[in-house]
């Protein structure tokens, strides 16, 4: 309904778990571009079942550990540091959807998989590499009319919510803006009269 051409255009927004992944193996990349790749294959069916990146100094640390519903890096500040901004190049899921859809700029670290444990709020979970899964998109027309200001007092906020509490294993993302009412629509503002018979 939104693309076609019977009915009106209005501005809309889009929002939810999208459960938008990263590009998993450029993130594994840029992650362990100096570390050794270990392959572990099942014994009956010769199948990889376990990758193990270590160091190349440092004793042969283990960088990170991959299987089956396990991503476990050694360090998670990756993802917190400047809001995980180094690793956006990687969430490319959106991409095709950019000629009808817009996203404001992300300014906060991947959304999931965080701890479900209430004493580990900012702690993410080593099942999957973390990422932006909860957006909010928007029409070209919506992003039209809240980054239009008609005063000083344009604050746009694209944020998650409960930065160091536990909420499961997703944070919450909000929009918040404002807009005057009618908005959007050109004659919204216009008084409308009756006509006395």
């Amino acid at each position: 309904r939104i693309i076609d051409q019977r009915f009106e255009k209005v501005s809309y927004f889009v929002f939810g778990d999208f459960n938008f992944r990263l590009d998993a193996k450029a993130v594994v990349e840029t992650l362990c571009a100096k570390a050794t790749m270990q392959t572990i294959r099942a014994a009956d069916t010769n199948e990889v079942v376990k990758l193990i990146f270590r160091e190349s100094d440092n004793d042969r640390k283990v960088m990170l550990q991959l299987e089956k519903k396990l991503f476990d890096y050694f360090n998670q500040d990756v993802f917190r540091d400047n809001n995980g901004t180094a690793l956006l190049e990687f969430d490319r899921e959106l991409s095709v959807f950019k000629d009808r859809l817009y996203e404001l700029d992300i300014s906060f670290p991947p959304s999931y998989p965080y701890s479900e444990d209430s004493s580990q709020g900012r702690q993410y979970m080593n099942t999957r590499c973390p990422a932006w899964c909860d957006r909010i998109l928007m029409s070209h027309s919506a992003k039209e009319l809240i980054l239009k200001s008609e005063n000083d007092e344009k604050i746009v906020i694209y944020d998650h919510i409960g930065p160091n509490v536990c909420m499961g294993d997703h944070k919450p993302v909000f929009l918040s803006f404002r807009i005057a009412a009618g908005a959007g629509k050109p004659i919204a503002n216009v008084h409308k009269c009756c006509v006395v018979q």
